[in-house]
């Protein structure tokens, strides 16, 4: 049934009708896959179940990609993801809130522009860049990389995705590098000093960074895109923004559950778990779970002022809760405030594009207005 969506339609429909046969179904090809919020986080937080088979091999994606943290169970999951930790300390977040700022009321002196494009893309970068310690001479071909990377989720592997990944791990061998003679105060220095140390190996170094430029890039890039889409669809809900900036981390929040940019993720059954049997795989519809009807009252309703409790899967949960989710809160609060304190008016001013794609939802261009 899932795969009769297309990335521009709404997928809601599809899983309200998988919804009707209760928390936990087979579809029409025979997968399982969750709907309900309680059973999607109870098996999020369930260590009979991974990302891998409980041999330790892992379904192939045909992905050029080394394999990140993302795609690990512990103990190794547990090992890479601690030495990913410190870049996204309080204090180091308090740094690119200021940062952030700056760049958000500097992509905003247009009166007409892209919203994905202009300023939804080039704002998390910019953390992106700071955050790993890219030279700003780098920044514009690391967001055309990446963007060229996280596509592959849409399209599979690509000749165009290929030359990308070539271009990005060779931009991280040189910055690798430059770290091992010059070390510094970001997360390619730190990664280099746990590598001298033999925390992890050269490999893991390069996908724990593909995993932060994508992971980074890619999410924050349709929260933003998607909250802002919203908002201008429910003149409302953007009017109380605008009387209220203080409102824009329940925005965020609001964003995520009701929008949220990853829709699906997997889990494989590392033993017998009712009736789910050893090594099959469960869908978990994310975006489902988010509008469960038992948790969320009037669930289909985008509302700012909605109480988040228990909080929506947009980031995961359990072992892999998203580790850059406060950062990410961070830069939504800084990009809805931005708007509605710069673009009162702002208004859609052409046809919006769509990305094909079932898993991550967004889009790929909006065209607006200042006025």
């Amino acid at each position: 049934m899932l795969e009769q969506l297309t990335g521009h339609e709404d997928p809601h429909p599809i899983y309200e009708r998988l919804r009707a046969h209760g928390p936990l179904t087979r579809d029409e090809d025979g997968m399982w896959v969750t709907t309900g919020h309680a059973l999607t986080n109870k098996i999020l937080r369930d260590r009979r179940f991974g990302v891998r088979y409980a041999d330790g091999s892992f379904p192939d994606d045909g992905s050029p990609l080394p394999q990140s943290f993302l795609g690990m169970d512990a103990p190794d999951h547990t090992r890479l993801r601690r030495l990913a930790t410190p870049a996204f300390s309080p204090k180091r977040i308090d740094h690119y809130r200021t940062r952030v700022e700056k760049v958000a009321d500097s992509l905003l002196d247009s009166d007409e522009f892209d919203l994905i494009a202009d300023f939804a893309a080039p704002l998390p970068i910019s953390v992106i860049s700071d955050l790993l310690g890219v030279p700003d001479a780098d920044t514009a071909d690391f967001a055309a990389y990446g963007a060229l990377v996280g596509a592959s989720f849409d399209t599979g592997v690509t000749p165009e995705m290929a030359d990308a990944t070539d271009k990005v791990l060779a931009l991280f061998d040189r910055l690798i590098s430059e770290r091992r003679r010059t070390p510094g105060d970001d997360v390619i220095s730190s990664l280099v000093a746990a590598e001298a140390e033999q925390k992890l190996t050269a490999r893991e170094m390069l996908g724990t960074l593909v995993l932060l430029l994508v992971a980074g890039f890619e999410a924050m890039v349709n929260t933003i895109g998607n909250g802002c889409r919203a908002l201008l669809e429910h003149p409302e809900q953007w009017q109380l923004l605008k009387s209220n900036p203080d409102l824009a981390p329940a925005v965020v929040e609001e964003t995520l559950r009701w929008a949220p940019a990853v829709h699906l993720t997997t889990r494989i059954a590392h033993e017998q778990v009712d009736e789910i049997g050893k090594g099959e795989i469960v869908t978990l519809i994310i975006a489902a779970a988010n509008r469960d009807p038992e948790v969320y009252p009037d669930a289909h309703r985008f509302d700012i002022t909605r109480p988040h409790k228990p909080e929506h899967l947009a980031f995961s949960s359990g072992a892999h809760y998203c580790l850059g989710a406060t950062l990410a809160r961070m830069e939504g609060d800084v990009a809805f405030r931005a708007l509605a304190r710069r673009m009162p008016r702002l208004r859609q001013a052409g046809e919006i594009r769509y990305r094909e794609s079932v898993v991550i939802r967004g889009m790929r261009s909006m065209p607006v207005s200042r006025s």
